[in-house]
């Protein structure tokens, strides 16, 4: 097959809004585009720089944060491979796959990380003898009261079996963890349970990891030539914004009120955290807390504040689309070869222009082309296309939200949390950064709505 055919079922893969690319796949590294010349700095060298080179021994923890969908776990990937490529012991791993992220607390998200970071040393050979948690898992069975199986024997009430000295070859420290922990996951009941268990022992899990696991770790892993040990938890952006009974949120309450275990593990950290927190009253509480500022993925700007045309950002995007369909022609090439994939050039810039340099919603929309015929993809299917996107977005807005929407664009700015929820969030409003600073912009599609238009006449 010529390379420069267009192979409809990977393209059809490729264009999967939910595929993040792992830079450690060759496959993947050929999709990837790196869009930091035009998002305000590049986040990934700053966050590699602070572990490399800035720290030496001492432990460091970093935030990052961004829009859902605007290619944060991409980039934590593509510094996982990075800081792989120097030499460290690198454990990524999707929060949301352990955690029910409408009711998280600082223990889950420390039995998470401890049970990551233990399953990967041990698929490394790396030993640890966690006497500390197989006591603590055996006291958080026994007060459950549930059958938990810890030791590979048969399942029985509480850990019968394995005590908190015995039973070496039979515990499984990411074993154990993940099954009382999937209990919890999948009852409320048990959760709750299970926390009044463990949040007055937050101090002797926070010990226990640090003294029982990741010291003795990273000593292992330096004898054996690593520079040291990275955990990158990811999709902690995610938690839901729900009210706690204290009249916190619950990112509020994780990040702010609760996150000093967070800071104090002994090996570098990076936390994905939620976008709301930047707008928050708080936000200098969080920096204060975990020493650091927040630092923001912005998305691909393909306009100028200005509202001139931005060539550099829509170049990117372009690129990002045909690689998706042509992975192994040059970059310089691709070009050339829009007709096979658009009926026109203006036809691929609309689609990119829709897309608000969204990435996830850039691939949305060609998915759903894809869905609708094989490419070429006429105007006709591309406009149907963008006017169901547009009419889901408009029919969840309110008047009210309508008129917050109208300040926030005159002014290019998001006072407070509350109007971040409703227009960030919902992705009403896009963030850009530039030379100046950041900025805010109308998603393009709802700029095509008659209400904004109307709005817009009326300002002239």
């Amino acid at each position: 097959m010529s390379q420069d055919f267009l192979d409809l079922r990977r393209f059809y893969a490729a264009c999967n809004p939910s595929k993040t690319l792992d830079l450690k796949n060759q496959e993947d590294r050929k999709y990837y585009i790196d869009f930091s010349s035009v998002r305000g700095g590049n986040i990934i060298r700053e966050l590699s720089r602070t572990i490399t080179l800035l720290a030496g021994d001492d432990p460091t923890c970093q935030l990052f944060t961004g829009h859902i969908g605007c290619g944060k776990s991409t980039e934590l990937l593509r510094l996982k491979d990075e800081l792989e490529q120097k030499n460290f012991h690198v454990v990524y791993f999707e929060s949301s796959q352990d955690l029910d992220m409408a009711d998280v607390d600082i223990s889950d998200i420390l039995l998470a990380i401890a049970r990551q970071v233990s399953e990967s040393l041990e698929k490394i050979k790396v030993d640890v003898q966690p006497q500390g948690f197989k006591a603590l898992l055996k006291g958080a069975a026994d007060f459950l009261q549930t059958p938990i199986e810890l030791s590979g024997e048969a399942a029985i009430p509480g850990v019968g079996s394995i005590s908190a000295g015995e039973g070496e070859l039979g515990f499984s420290l990411p074993g154990g963890i993940g099954k009382i922990t999937a209990k919890a996951k999948d009852s409320p009941k048990l959760r709750s349970e299970l926390r009044q268990y463990l949040e007055p022992r937050t101090n002797s899990i926070l010990n226990a990891i640090n003294n029982e696991l990741l010291g003795p770790a990273t000593e292992q892993l330096k004898r054996q030539g690593k520079q040291g040990l990275v955990v990158i938890v990811d999709n902690l952006d995610r938690v839901d914004s729900f009210l706690k009974p204290t009249g916190r949120t619950q990112p509020e309450h994780l990040f702010v009120d609760r996150g000093e275990p967070l800071r104090k593990l002994n090996c570098h950290l990076v936390y994905t955290i939620p976008l709301a927190l930047i707008f928050s009253n708080d936000l200098g509480r969080l920096t204060s807390r975990f020493g650091v500022k927040p630092k923001v993925l912005p998305l691909v700007p393909m306009r100028c504040r200005d509202s001139s045309d931005f060539d550099t950002g829509m170049s990117l995007l372009r690129q990002m689309v045909l690689s998706r369909a042509f992975p192994d022609v040059p970059a310089e090439q691709r070009i050339e070869l829009i007709s096979q994939v658009f009926d026109s050039p203006e036809t691929l810039d609309r689609v990119c222009r829709v897309s608000g340099g969204h990435v996830r919603n850039l691939l949305a929309l060609l998915f759903s082309c894809l869905q609708q015929e094989d490419p070429p993809f006429s105007r006709t299917c591309v406009e149907n296309v963008i006017k169901e996107y547009r009419d889901d977005l408009i029919a969840a807005i309110t008047d009210e939200e309508w008129e917050l929407l109208f300040q926030a664009v005159q002014q290019q700015s998001v006072i407070g949390e509350e109007h971040y929820q409703m227009m960030l969030r919902s992705m009403f409003l896009f963030e850009y950064r530039d030379d100046i600073g950041r900025w805010y912009w109308i998603n393009p599609a709802l700029a095509e709505a008659e209400k904004f238009k109307s709005w817009q006449r009326q300002m002239q």
